[in-house]
């Protein structure tokens, strides 16, 4: 196990979903949900420069909707905590 996977309050699950990282005042970027648990999600964008800390994590596909704020970053990939 990973030092990541042990910080971990719930599993996560893989998945594979379009999503959308939307920012207080408008705009939002594409994302691509790679991993969601009760606590928190994996999401890869296509580039992380400029994203403030906190977004709402969104996914059409699954009328999900849930505010979150950036843990971790590594060149594309940002792990998220939901508020």
């Amino acid at each position: 196990m990973s030092e990541t996977d042990e910080k971990r309050i719930a599993p996560r699950h893989r998945v594979l979903k379009q999503g959308r990282l939307a920012f207080d005042g408008g705009g939002a970027v594409d994302c691509m949900v790679r991993n969601m648990s009760d606590t928190g999600a994996r999401v890869e964008v296509v580039s992380p420069v400029g994203l403030p800390e906190a977004f709402t994590l969104v996914i059409p596909s699954d009328k999900f909707t849930r505010r979150c704020h950036a843990v971790w970053s590594h060149d594309k990939r940002i792990g998220v905590a939901f508020d």
